[in-house]
């Protein structure tokens, strides 16, 4: 049974994306993941940065991409509140049929590492082999990386659903455990990384195979048994206490995505973890890119600019209730719709960055977080302005459409890339390239404004003669 869920849970992945975009439109997905993983690496190259290096990052930015997979928790009780609506997932289709949800969202699991190994973690992992082999990195390094990657992303995934699955119980419990976390790390000067599958990578042992692997499995374990989609933890009238302050918002449509957010499963705290994971990834990274090269990146501009980036999570959790025709029935135009949730977006996702910019100034200079105070944003209302204009109101379901993936990339790398090499490369000349990122991240911010005013025609005009 176990065997034949698995292959319906498969089927149904590949069915929704394929008759979304067509069977040969999707299919060139992994080709574009590919190609663009092998351009990044050859352009950091270019900066100095190791191929090592940029192994690391993949192997960073995957666990984070599989904690964003992971948080199918947050969503699972919303899910079974519309059991009966248009669609239905087998993951959540336990109170439907006679299977037990435990085993289905095992089952899920295996499918998601299976799945996107597939068509996300092996493209990338050979277009950053193609590179690195072509300058000198064997073939059995890739491969290891594979092995790494593919784990990292279990990793991320089944991290994501414990810390869920702990706080649907007991609130108080995830703060426990995560304080827990915090005081190893900073008073007993634990390494964490030497507990991810990054640490067989970096030195490959059975030792280190079995310390970067085993907390995977236990975690996937722990996930799975303690996840409960009937049940949620009392918020002891934190929710309440954010709807009143949601209704203090003058605009009906920005306040009934706030609204839509708070009453939504997780509440705001998805937004903060969404941005947390990226936040930790981030100074990971700085650090990882320190030891290797010794040059000492500017901090404000890498947390502003990726900080920003993952603003993107945001929007999808703004958009995540909408309906793109329901407007349609209402006396407002696409315009309004777009500036509305503008609003919304911004109150979320610029209130958590810069709540995690003041916590990086234990770890980073300040002077250089208060640059990144000015870059952040430029850039959340470019990546919104991108992303209203690119989907719409569908930002998950679109962004897996080849042609529109590229475009979005290509957008997000065109701001991207000059303001990550200006902070890789800001030592060469500090005073230029730290007016230069606020120069550019405050021009990104008026592209984003005007692409947000051009997204409400189009999509009025397409959603309309549809």
């Amino acid at each position: 049974m176990t065997a034949a869920v698995f292959r319906w849970m498969v089927l149904e992945e590949w069915r929704l994306h394929s008759d979304l975009f067509g069977g040969a439109r999707f299919g060139a997905f992994p080709l574009a993941i590919a190609a663009l993983t092998g351009l990044a690496t050859w352009l950091l190259g270019v900066t100095g940065t190791g191929t090592a290096t940029v192994a690391g990052g993949l192997v960073a930015l995957v666990a984070f991409f599989g904690l964003q997979v992971g948080t199918i928790g947050l969503v699972g009780r919303d899910a079974l509140r519309d059991v009966l609506g248009d669609v239905t997932l087998l993951v959540f289709s336990a109170r439907t049929l006679p299977l037990s949800f435990r085993r289905l969202l095992a089952t899920f699991l295996v499918k998601d590492v299976c799945y996107y190994a597939a068509l996300v973690l092996t493209p990338v992992v050979a277009g950053y082999g193609v590179v690195a082999v072509l300058t000198g990195g064997s073939v059995a390094s890739v491969a290891l990386l594979w092995v790494a990657v593919v784990a990292a992303f279990a990793f991320g995934a089944s991290l994501s659903l414990t810390l869920i699955a702990v706080a649907s119980r007991a609130k108080a419990a995830l703060l426990a455990v995560l304080a827990v976390g915090t005081v190893a790390v900073l008073v007993g000067n634990v390494d964490p990384v030497a507990y991810t599958p990054y640490a067989l990578y970096a030195a490959p042992s059975p030792a280190t195979a079995f310390q970067g692997l085993a907390p995977t499995a236990v975690l996937a374990v722990a996930g799975v048994w303690l996840f409960d989609p009937t049940t949620d933890a009392d918020d002891g009238g934190g929710t309440r206490w954010l709807d009143g302050l949601f209704t203090t918002v003058s605009d009906p449509l920005a306040r009934r995505s706030l609204l839509a957010v708070s009453r939504s499963s997780g509440s705001v705290s998805k937004v903060a973890f969404s941005m947390g994971v990226l936040f930790l990834v981030t100074a990971l990274l700085l650090e990882q890119v320190t030891q290797a090269t010794g040059i000492r990146p500017h901090s404000g501009i890498a947390f502003g600019t990726l900080l920003g980036l993952g603003t993107f999570t945001t929007y999808s959790w703004v958009t995540q209730f909408d309906d793109p025709r329901e407007y349609l029935r209402f006396p407002v135009t696409y315009g309004r719709v777009f500036r509305s949730l503008r609003l919304a977006y911004l109150v979320l996702s610029l209130a958590a960055g810069v709540a995690y910019l003041a916590l990086a100034a234990l770890w980073f200079p300040t002077p250089q977080l208060a640059v990144g105070v000015l870059v952040l944003p430029g850039v959340a209302v470019y990546v919104f302005g991108v992303t209203a204009f690119v989907t719409g109101l569908s930002p998950n379901e679109l962004l897996f459409d080849t042609p529109l993936f590229l475009a979005f990339g290509a957008a997000l790398g065109a701001l991207a890339v000059p303001l990550l090499v200006a902070a890789l490369a800001v030592t060469a000349a500090p005073t230029l390239l730290t007016v230069g990122s606020v120069a550019l991240a405050t021009v990104a911010g008026v592209i984003g404004a005007w692409l947000t005013r051009r997204a409400g025609p189009r999509w009025d005009r397409r959603l309309r003669s549809s």
